[in-house]
Formats: C-alpha cells, sequence, structure tokens
C-alpha cells in the first residue's frame, strides 16, 4: 500500500466564519494516520470561502473516510467533500 493526497473541500456554515479559527480547528481534529499538507482558501458566491485541505494518508480501505468524519464534526462546518484523490 501507499500513500494518497486527497483534496478536500471544506464549507463553513456561514459567510462570517473565521476562516483561521477554522484552519486551527481543522488540524487539531486530523486523525493520527493523516498529514496536513497545505491548505488554500476558494471564494465560492456570496462572500462565503471554503478551506481546500490536502491531507496526506495511507491508500487502504476508507481512505479518506477518518478526516471527513473529524472535519463534519466540528462547529462552523457545513459540508466537507473529497475533490480529489492522487498517488503521492
Amino acid at each position: 500500500m501507499g500513500k494518497v493526497i486527497a483534496q478536500i473541500k471544506v464549507m463553513p456554515d456561514d459567510a462570517d466564519t473565521d476562516l483561521d479559527a477554522l484552519e486551527d480547528a481543522l488540524r487539531g481534529a486530523l486523525p493520527d494516520a493523516a498529514e496536513l499538507n497545505a491548505v488554500e482558501r476558494e471564494d465560492v458566491a456570496f462572500g462565503l470561502t471554503a478551506l481546500i485541505v490536502n491531507v496526506g494518508v495511507e491508500d487502504e480501505a476508507g481512505g479518506t473516510e477518518a478526516v471527513e468524519e473529524a472535519f463534519a464534526e466540528l462547529d462552523d462546518v457545513e459540508s466537507v467533500s473529497v475533490e480529489d484523490v492522487g498517488r503521492v
């Protein structure tokens, strides 16, 4: 098995969400088996900005599932979706 990089889009629940605090919360919620490589911001619409999180995980059954679940449980998160997955 190898490692993959997943690009995960995290949508905040409000345009007024503190994105710096949300980014810190994402870093803190990351499971031990995953590593955060980068976080970018993407303007969506109506003042809403998504966080695009690049995470390295092992290529195994469930892959990004633990990361997705951890992110989705955070306050201020409306939705979490995997945008892309590629091998390292």
